[in-house]
């Protein structure tokens, strides 16, 4: 037992050691020479300053999240390893025998030492944040932030969890089946109710003030047939100095979102360019195709945890204390399977992911008409969230969802030249 964890620990600290080394001094994060003194190259639009305190922002968030990475993984196995999986399904059934009241006090506990453990990385990006002028929201706002996060996730995970463990007892063969059948339209439940349920405990929506722009990002959305009536603006100026819009929800709930920071920072025709790029994300079915592969995923996803976890317990159950998938002691097992599984993905879905938003890229200067005002937004995104602007290859592989600055900025300025 003590070897394990600390054959765990001496690898954690050789893999941060390794990623720390690669991030700080074996990454090329230079700039491609055929790009200098172009529009991409940001020692066009950053000052001295500015480059230098960008540089060492990105190097600092990536080696957090990287460090951060394993830490889930870790805290999950070693439950398993030293007995608190089981431990904790006994604090609950001494409580009480009904089975729906101790998955609730299992999933307390679980998700409380889990913040625990995550929270002082958690509070360092918080601090980190702020002290490079990103975040400006309190340490009392972020806190309820965090309160308010931790106790949905809660109730979320309540009922997924309660409707797992009753398929897994009742038909221990295809449970995966079952459970990937029920999980489809609870995504889409999800998707409908949040923007009008879950959004709102963060923060404040509102009609769009602006009464012109809306109406100029009304006539958009119509060139492009999406149906919308309204626009939304959301207060996070008393949280982030970022910029940010985006298009969420499905059916009825479907709404056009502006940060207000947005509104502040960048000008009519670089506002006009976002919300043209969003609206592209709708017009070309990139939700439904994204949610589509989700789900086909899922399935596959499903079985592997069902065949992944019954040998792991016949191999280790009793080690763990755990004799059987049906107990809640089983818990951490399944998630720290998904967690892998959804890692193991990133890369595709990345990939995927920065394919579509680089076609609602094209899709906004086509509508648009303009890709100067496009350059110019992308130079102010960079500069207000110290964006870094050619990343390293591991971090945009793991990372990004989204091109990189100095590919979007480049391809916008060979679109100019082409015109």
């Amino acid at each position: 037992m003590k070897k394990t964890v600390s054959l765990t620990l001496v690898g954690y600290i050789l893999y941060a050691l390794a990623v720390t080394f690669y991030i700080w001094v074996g990454a090329d994060t230079s700039l491609p020479a055929e790009l200098a003194g172009t529009k991409a190259d940001p020692a066009t639009f950053l000052s001295n300053k500015e480059l230098m305190i960008t540089e060492e922002y990105s190097k600092i968030r990536n080696t957090i999240y990287f460090l951060t990475l394993p830490v889930e993984w870790i805290f999950y196995f070693l439950l398993l390893v030293l007995g608190g999986a089981r431990a904790i399904q006994g604090w609950a059934e001494k409580v009480t025998k009904y089975k729906t009241l101790q998955t609730g006090i299992y999933l307390f506990w679980l998700t409380f030492f889990s913040t625990v453990i995550h929270y002082p990385l958690s509070y360092l990006r918080y601090f980190l944040s702020k002290d490079y002028g990103i975040t400006v929201q309190s340490y009392s706002g972020w806190m309820r932030d965090q309160v308010v996060g931790f106790w949905e996730g809660i109730l979320i995970m309540w009922i997924v969890v309660l409707l797992l463990y009753v398929l897994i007892r009742k038909f221990s063969k295809w449970w995966w089946a079952i459970a990937w059948a029920c999980f489809i339209p609870l995504v889409f439940f999800m998707m409908y109710i949040q923007p009008v349920v879950i959004d709102p405990l963060y923060n404040d929506f509102t009609e769009l003030q602006d009464k012109e722009l809306e109406e100029k990002i009304l006539d958009l959305a119509s060139e492009a047939d999406i149906p919308a009536d309204r626009v939304y603006e959301v207060n996070m100026a008393e949280k982030t100095n970022s910029i940010n819009a985006y298009v969420t929800g499905v059916g009825g709930n479907s709404r056009i979102v502006l940060w207000d920071t947005l509104l502040t920072r960048l000008k009519e025709e670089e506002i006009l360019f976002i919300m043209a790029h969003e609206m592209g994300h709708y017009d070309m079915n990139h939700i439904v195709i994204g949610i589509t592969g989700y789900i086909v995923f899922s399935f596959f996803a499903f079985y592997l945890i069902h065949l992944s976890a019954g040998r792991l317990l016949n191999r280790f159950g009793q080690r763990w204390k755990i004799n059987s998938l049906n107990q809640l002691a089983s818990l951490p097992l399944l998630l720290l399977l998904v967690s892998l599984l959804l890692f193991l993905a990133s890369p595709v879905t990345n990939a995927v992911s920065r394919y579509q938003e680089h076609r609602a890229d094209v899709y906004a200067i086509e509508l648009t008409g303009n890709a100067e005002p496009a350059i110019e937004a992308f130079q102010e995104i960079t500069r207000s969230s110290l964006s870094e602007v050619n990343p390293p290859a591991l971090v945009k592989f793991f990372r990004y969802t989204h091109p990189s600055m100095v590919d979007r900025i480049a391809y916008l300025e060979r679109y100019v030249k082409e015109e």
